[in-house]
């Protein structure tokens, strides 16, 4: 593991891992196969499940605020490293690669639900609102703590952005149609300022991209599972679904067929 001169003349390890922020993203993943799992099983018809409303619309919701609170959390832990050996614009376009990268897996998803699940496919989910954010973040790097007022005045405003009926094409704004439908729907306003709260967290939380608060530094074992979860989410995210479908296929006698009249009209 490396380890460069801080501007405070300490030393940072480049490789450190803080095992508590991969405990809550796995956790994070383990809510996200529950509520795939549950969803999926409503869905196709397998048991009569209200996802749209009540516990279930409420652990979905806190399942993309812990994904994304985290991402945020990450990038500013990620971006105080990398201002160690690399200047402001290195460090920018860093980020904007690495968005873009994930922005782009996002799309790998709309063209394959777009195949299959056409009147539902997703088109700005979760993958690729956090690949936008990344992307843009070089825009409130600076502002660090003060991003939680800005993200905060971000999600204040999404019941005026929601009420507002408008083309597909502003769908990543959370300008939509209004017999819009999508799998999963992970639009900027609200989505971004919980980001930027992940942020300004980040920054309260690791100034310098270091830990501030005193914490063991490693994780005890019954930790593990879940740390290992949340270093391979991305993944994860990516296998989960056809996994979980693939078991409900091979227990619910049937259910092939259901998922190919689904699929294919």
């Amino acid at each position: 593991m490396r380890t460069h001169p801080g501007r405070d003349g300490g030393l940072l390890m480049s490789g450190e891992r803080f095992w508590e922020i991969d405990a809550l993203r796995g956790t994070a993943v383990v809510m996200m196969v529950i509520f795939h799992t549950v969803f999926s099983i409503s869905f196709f018809g397998v048991q009569p499940v209200d996802v749209l409303s009540g516990f279930w619309r409420v652990f979905a919701l806190s399942t993309a605020t812990l994904f994304i609170l985290i991402a945020g959390v990450s990038l500013s832990v990620s971006s105080a490293r990398a201002g160690v050996t690399l200047d402001e614009r290195q460090v920018a376009w860093k980020n904007v690669r690495r968005g873009a990268g994930i922005f782009l897996v996002g799309m790998g998803i709309t063209a394959a639900t777009w195949l299959f699940i056409r009147s539902e496919f997703i088109l700005f989910g979760v993958l690729h609102c956090i690949g936008l954010s990344i992307a843009i973040s070089p825009l409130f790097l600076r502002l660090g703590r003060a991003n939680l007022p800005l993200g905060a005045g971000i999600m204040l405003l999404a019941p005026i952005i929601d009420g507002i009926p408008g083309p597909l094409s502003l769908a990543w704004l959370g300008i939509h149609p209004a017999d819009f439908a999508s799998l999963d729907y992970v639009p900027l306003v609200p989505w971004l300022g919980v980001f930027l709260v992940g942020m300004s967290l980040g920054a309260s939380l690791y100034p310098g991209g270091r830990r501030g608060f005193p914490a063991r530094g490693q994780e005890r074992s019954p930790l593990r599972p879940i740390t290992f979860l949340g270093r391979h989410s991305l993944p994860i995210y990516l296998v989960h679904v056809p996994i979980i479908l693939l078991f409900l296929a091979l227990l619910v006698p049937g259910l092939p067929a259901r998922f190919i009249s689904l699929f294919i009209p």
